[in-house]
């Protein structure tokens, strides 16, 4: 593992987006920069490997990026949390409080074996409530779920603390 690469380099924050107010910590010159995308899944994969996963799960959207080519790396399938209605065939979902209102997320209903070993990931972690919510799921459907890893953590937000498993974050941010 390198350390010449400072991936917050490559992550940028956009002011009032996506409304006013909010900081956005933008991954895309980190996934448009091949050297430091190599060495985020490096790290990722490094901090994942002592889980033994049999399966990652990606958060829609960008929970997609992250843990695809992580999956090729370390050999394991790969399986998607997505918002309500956007997969196909049987499904199961689970539904949790957001700050105003409530969201859905899904997982096929055979997607996940009784017992299976699995690493939740997504770009960002925030509040933690979507992260949380995943879990819930992925253990409904009979997912042992082993660790959470993020390429992105506010801290400020405690997101953390709602979360019942290990969990990474490659760059925190404080503010």
């Amino acid at each position: 593992m390198s350390n010449a690469i400072n991936l917050k380099d490559h992550i940028r924050g956009i002011a009032d987006f996506p409304k006013p107010g909010i900081l956005f910590y933008d991954i895309s010159p980190l996934l448009a920069h091949a050297e430091a995308w190599k060495e985020a899944v490096n790290q990722l994969a490094e901090a994942i490997r002592p889980h033994k996963p049999d399966l990652l799960v990606g958060i829609e959207s960008r929970g997609f990026l992250i843990a695809a080519p992580l999956a090729l790396v370390l050999g394991t399938g790969f399986i998607m949390v997505r918002k309500h209605g956007k997969l196909p065939g049987d499904k199961v979902a689970h539904s949790y409080d957001l700050e105003y209102g409530t969201d859905t997320i899904e997982v096929q209903a055979d997607a996940v074996k009784p017992g299976q070993r699995i690493v939740v990931l997504d770009d960002l972690l925030a509040t933690g409530g979507t992260m949380a919510a995943a879990i819930k799921l992925l253990r409904q459907v009979g997912g042992d779920v082993r660790a959470a890893a993020f390429l992105v953590e506010l801290t400020f937000l405690s997101g953390r603390e709602k979360l019942d498993v290990p969990s990474v974050s490659l760059t925190a941010y404080d503010s």
